[in-house]
């Protein structure tokens, strides 16, 4: 039975829930939810393991908080034995668009420092990334505000509309692979 790790990036505490940064979170929570499954307290993480179409995917929010996301993705990795091109971290980026998505194989973590993380405790920066566009409409110097902040009213139905885009996307990610997926979620543009 294959498996994948899907990670969805974010910090623990009712202050930080339903933030841009935490949107991670917010995707993996809807996965393992449209599937059944059950969050529970687990090393490094909550951790809740779904099966779709005879595969297992092992759903993580890592509780190390952000900049050490990579703890707890190694930790995954090692103790399910799963391989980097079957790893899919899902993390918010505030040099995309809100409007837009994007899959990669590969490459920088754009300034991220979770993905800085993960990157340094891994060795490598190649292993599957979903960004989730925040955009960057804040006033110069309140980046870590606008970062760690709320959706304005107006901007929550887009935000879901994506979140369940996103679910589908890691799903055809697990059974179609990245490369056809990546067409998809690629040019997928959401209007407001």
């Amino acid at each position: 039975m294959e498996k994948f790790l899907i990670a969805g990036l974010g910090n623990i505490g009712p202050e930080y829930e339903h933030t841009r940064h935490n949107i991670g979170f917010d995707v993996v929570e809807a996965l393992v939810r449209k599937h059944g499954g059950d969050f529970s307290l687990g090393r490094l993480a909550v951790q809740a393991d779904i099966r779709i179409k005879g595969r297992t995917l092992v759903c993580i929010k890592p509780t190390t908080y952000m900049n050490l996301s990579g703890k707890a993705i190694k930790y995954w990795m090692d103790h399910e034995k799963i391989t980097l091109p079957h790893v899919l971290v899902v993390f918010d980026d505030l040099a995309l668009p809100l409007e837009k998505l994007r899959l990669r194989p590969g490459g920088s973590g754009a300034g991220h420092n979770g993905m800085k993380d993960i990157e340094a405790t891994l060795g490598t920066d190649q292993y599957p990334r979903l960004r989730f566009g925040i955009g960057n409409d804040y006033p110069k110097g309140r980046q870590i505000d606008f970062v760690l902040g709320r959706w304005k009213e107006d901007e929550q139905p887009l935000v879901q509309e994506k979140i369940d885009y996103t679910v589908g996307a890691i799903e055809s990610f697990v059974l179609e692979g990245i490369d056809k997926t990546m067409n998809k979620v690629n040019n997928s543009t959401f209007n407001r």
